[in-house]
């Protein structure tokens, strides 16, 4: 089940207007994690003349590399070795985080949704034109696992040693995710 953090806690970090945080606990098939999954709405307004580039060189700015343009698998997996960056380049869609049990968030065009490792996703619909770049901190390379609880109790081990970013991938070092990923 998700929690969601809203703008103006009072005892506590206020990230910027449109944005949302959930948090997944493990359901017995897919570890979550105990940090928030980020959603910023329209963090970045994709250029008119190259979408991928702007997304592909905001997040390399801030150290989130390794990047892919393409979109989400329509399976429920995740990543156990390392967080990912996922920027909506064109069109829209609903993907599910946290599992089968999760919750289903629209994301559109300028979108960017920060995912810890761990964290359960999948497509369950999109436009024809839904279109992402995906990177990862330090440029990491990624091992995907489909929601197997056979696998649970290894990959909670390799996530609990993935290292927090060195940086927000839109707004690096003073960005929300340093403050809400403590």
């Amino acid at each position: 089940m998700a929690e969601a953090k809203g703008y103006g806690d009072p005892r506590g970090y206020n990230a910027p207007l449109g944005t949302e945080t959930y948090v997944f606990r493990s359901n017995g098939i897919v570890p979550n994690s105990s940090l928030p999954l980020i959603v910023r709405r329209g963090a970045i307004s994709p250029s008119e003349h190259d979408a991928v580039r702007t997304f592909k060189a905001t997040f390399a700015r801030n150290g989130w590399t390794n990047a892919w343009l393409n979109g989400i698998h329509d399976f429920h997996h995740y990543h156990p070795n390392t967080h990912e960056v996922l920027g909506i380049v064109s069109g829209s869609g609903q993907v599910r985080f946290g599992g089968e049990d999760g919750d289903l968030v629209a994301v559109s065009a300028g979108d960017v949704v920060v995912i810890p490792a761990g964290v359960a996703h999948a497509r369950i619909n999109a436009s024809d034109d839904f279109s992402v770049v995906g990177a990862y901190p330090g440029g990491a390379d990624y091992d995907t696992i489909r929601d197997d609880p056979v696998a649970l109790a290894a990959s909670q081990k390799r996530i609990a040693q993935v290292p927090l970013p060195e940086a927000d991938p839109v707004d690096g070092a003073d960005g929300p995710l340093m403050k809400l990923w403590t």
